[in-house]
């Protein structure tokens, strides 16, 4: 199976450079941004399957980053990171289209699998788009 394409948002950079060299050892293509704004710039200039996306950052906190992902890329299955117990967070988060969450520290194997039942979800859905659009394209031929 094909892994995901991950983009990492958080503003410790400690936390970004150990979490991104364990994906990239077992063998994830990982990008990295060190606040909402600059996670979005990446997502406009490369193709992200899974964003891991820190609630509590300076600036564009997640929920604002994560809302701002779902209007311009909708398809990215985003997982929120929730620290000092900030389930309140975390609930408004599932609220506005993430996937799932993780508290700070997260265990990688964990981490990994959150990511691929993220991924499962999004080839899911891309899946049932390609369906809808072969019906359609199916329709207009059909039609004289």
């Amino acid at each position: 199976m094909e892994k995901p394409k991950i983009l990492l948002v958080d503003d410790e950079e400690r936390f970004l450079t150990t979490t991104q060299k364990v994906l990239h050892k077992k063998g994830y293509e990982v990008l990295t941004a060190t606040s909402g704004a600059a996670a979005l710039k990446a997502l406009g200039e490369k193709s992200v399957d899974v964003a891991i996306l820190d609630v509590k950052m300076p600036g564009m906190d997640g929920i604002a980053t994560l809302k701002e992902i779902k209007r311009y890329h909708p398809l990215v299955e985003v997982i929120m990171l929730t620290g000092h117990g900030t389930f309140e967070s975390a609930v408004e988060g599932l609220k506005s289209g993430a996937t799932d969450y993780l508290t700070k520290p997260s265990d990688i194997a964990e981490l990994l699998d959150k990511v691929a039942e993220a991924y499962e979800k999004r080839q899911r859905l891309e899946e049932k788009i390609r369906i809808i659009q072969s019906r359609q394209s199916e329709r207009e031929e059909d039609t004289p």
